[in-house]
């Protein structure tokens, strides 16, 4: 695997930013093949009172808006940390064609102490009902 190491520094030092201003040490860049860097963000969950606000996430929403398909596909996040599953949703929509992570998320579970509780889940129900809603959509 290639990649540039200096926009991977980039996104660390944009976690730091983020932990400085108070927030979540998180941080992600998106660049193009020739290492343009398109745009940037760092975790603002908590300064912006939101729960969804990682970098990751607001980088896939910004490439969904911003970016036509081929140009998606051909860039490439450096995130500071790989990403959470709700991100990682957003950046399979958005049609980012890479990603690349300085820290794993098992590492990053073993910097950490403490955690979110897990939320119990039931289902699936009502199969028959709820498929009317899907059924036929993603062909």
């Amino acid at each position: 695997m290639t990649f540039n190491e200096a926009l991977l520094r980039q996104a660390i030092d944009l976690a730091g930013q983020a932990r400085a201003a108070g927030n979540p040490p998180f941080g992600s860049l998106l660049a193009g093949p020739d290492g343009t860097v398109l745009a940037e963000d760092r975790n603002t969950s908590i300064t912006d009172r939101d729960i969804t606000a990682h970098p990751e996430l607001k980088l896939a929403r910004w490439a969904a808006r911003e970016l036509d398909p081929a140009t998606a596909a051909a860039a490439t996040m450096y995130t500071s940390c790989q990403p959470c599953p709700m991100c990682t949703g957003a950046i399979e929509r958005s049609g980012l064609g890479r990603v690349v992570f300085a820290l794993s998320g098992e590492q990053l579970a073993s910097l950490k102490r403490g955690g979110f509780a897990p939320v119990p889940q039931e289902g699936p129900a009502l199969f028959e009902e709820a498929r009317k809603a899907i059924d036929g959509y993603y062909h």
